[in-house]
């Protein structure tokens, strides 16, 4: 029996055969990006690159796939890497222990022929310089915006970027990406849901300057969400 035998009969053998083909890159493995790769592997895709840099830190425990007791202080990219493999061992695999930004980008994204690119990233910068890369290339992309601060599953949507409202990293994103000019043509996954004043701590840190409060099970949505993107996409 093939462990793909659900999906094969949800989608058929045609479907099944294009996600074994295919090829993506996902980028930033926190609480979306690990959710959405693994989605991605148990739906068939053969060939998967994951890139982040991080370690697993205490305080990813509340939300993130690769984050345990037993991994704390562990590279993301190994730990999640042997699960993926765990999942599929004919997987097609590649590792990228590294902060993508500038440069580094703009080579990954050209290392492959991929089909599709999730960007997880959390930092605006190089959130904004994948994108405009990927885009550039002729990549199809779909963007995580911020699952912090909410807490209702059922505000979680997907839309053109242009269309996504009442989030913060949204709007920054768009603003950024009009100087450079792309308003639209990519899909993003956001929540429009209102963000509490006290779920928000200001603190000045190297990649970021505030920390908002987050619920378990928020970013894993997103990341499926995400996923769905990919996967529909990849069987058209």
């Amino acid at each position: 029996m093939s462990w793909l035998e659900r999906t094969e009969l949800l989608l058929g053998p045609e479907k099944l055969e294009k996600l074994k083909n295919a090829n993506v890159l996902i980028v930033g493995l926190g609480g979306v990006g690990a959710y959405a790769a693994e989605m991605i592997c148990r739906a068939g895709v053969g060939k998967i690159t994951i890139a982040d840099s991080d370690v697993v830190e205490v305080s990813n425990r509340n939300r993130q796939l690769a984050a345990l007791v037993s991994t704390t202080g562990q590279s993301k990219t190994k730990i999640l890497g042997n699960r993926l493999l765990d999942i599929n061992p004919e997987l097609q695999l590649n590792l990228v222990n590294e902060f993508i930004r500038d440069e580094k980008a703009l080579q990954l994204l050209k290392s492959e022929p991929f089909d599709y690119v999730v960007d997880a990233i959390d930092t605006l910068a190089p959130k904004v310089f994948l994108i405009h890369h990927s885009l550039n290339l002729g990549l199809k992309i779909v963007s995580s915006m911020g699952a912090g601060g909410k807490i209702n599953p059922s505000l979680a949507q997907v839309a053109d970027v242009s269309k996504s409202y009442n989030c913060k990293l949204a709007k920054m994103l768009r603003k950024r990406l009009s100087k450079l000019g792309i308003k639209k043509g990519f899909p993003v996954v956001f929540s429009p849901e209102e963000i509490a004043t006290h779920a928000v701590r200001i603190e000045e840190g190297q990649n970021k300057k505030s920390t908002v409060g987050t619920i378990s099970y928020m970013p894993p949505v997103f990341g499926c969400f995400a996923a769905s993107v990919v996967i529909t996409e990849l069987v058209k």
